[in-house]
């Protein structure tokens, strides 16, 4: 009998982009292939669920671009991609009349980072350090907590990354308005940060933003634990391979997913799991 692979996939805290994804990668997953079974798990984000990895706790995670790329690179890592999710740029969004126009504008000014544990916080840190604007950071414990914060004044402003991020949304809808970074200011982070990319978010991608806003920010991935057999991933991969279009119809920021960004996304081709590796080179993509 051919052997059924349960995995438990981390998350985040209720409220974020990342619950939502990992939801609809299981869906899509499980429907692809009858011998995984992968079931989210809220945890408090990325850089809790890099230790669980490590310690073989969860079977794979969620990890925002920043503390993947760190992870990765660190000498001798056990970790591994399963696969690229997006690319995340990282954005303020203030009130619709709000007097800001620049992220130089905020400082001094109450901002919501985000959760403690993830990646977009530490993205958001990042991005103001590197500029030398103080804030008034306020981090989370839930990332749903966010946005009743900037509609009710007691935040000024707050910092979110990517398309489809739910904070993003339900914010667009009422009226809110992004601000990114100058050309000058992405300059300045990406000298400072070498693991960043210059990365752009799309037109259209939430209502009322007509224009693409370019930012800086890095790929998420699917990661996987040190001790995941190899056909397990290579299961993941196939079936990920074979949802693509519905996995991008049901999720806007799923349309990012594809085998070919997780080629191009990963630093290395060694740090793409074996098994994703046999499927690339059972399907001729590598």
């Amino acid at each position: 009998m051919d052997v059924i692979f349960a995995l438990v996939l981390a998350t985040a805290t209720p409220g974020g982009g990342f619950p939502v994804y990992g939801d609809a990668f299981a869906d899509m997953v499980n429907a692809q292939e009858p011998r995984l079974r992968i079931q989210p798990k809220n945890t408090k984000g990325s850089t809790e669920n890099v230790p669980l990895l490590k310690e073989n706790q969860v079977d794979l995670a969620l990890v925002a671009g920043e503390i993947a790329t760190a992870a990765l690179a660190e000498p001798g890592t056990p970790l591994r991609i399963v696969a690229a999710m997006y690319s995340s740029p990282g954005l303020v969004m203030v009130r619709g009349d709000s007097p800001y126009r620049s992220i130089g504008d905020l400082r001094g000014k109450p901002v919501v980072l985000g959760t403690q544990a993830s990646g977009i916080t530490a993205l958001g840190r990042m991005v103001f350090q590197s500029l030398g604007i103080d804030i008034q950071p306020i981090v989370l414990d839930k990332a749903a907590d966010g946005p009743p914060m900037l509609s009710d004044k007691r935040a000024e402003a707050l910092w979110g990354a990517g398309v489809g991020w739910p904070a993003f949304a339900a914010l667009a809808k009422s009226g809110a308005r992004f601000i990114g970074p100058s050309s000058a200011e992405i300059k300045t982070i990406l000298d400072k940060n070498p693991a960043l990319q210059a990365v752009t978010l799309p037109a259209k991608s939430y209502p009322g933003q007509d224009a693409p806003i370019p930012s800086v920010g890095s790929w998420s991935y699917v990661l996987a634990k040190p001790a995941l057999p190899e056909e397990a991933a290579y299961l993941v991969a196939r079936a990920l391979h074979r949802a693509e279009s519905a996995f991008a119809a049901r999720l806007e920021q799923a349309r990012e997913t594809t085998i070919g960004n997780t080629i191009a996304a990963a630093p290395r081709p060694d740090l793409i799991h074996p098994g994703v590796r046999r499927y690339l080179t059972e399907a001729g993509l590598r």
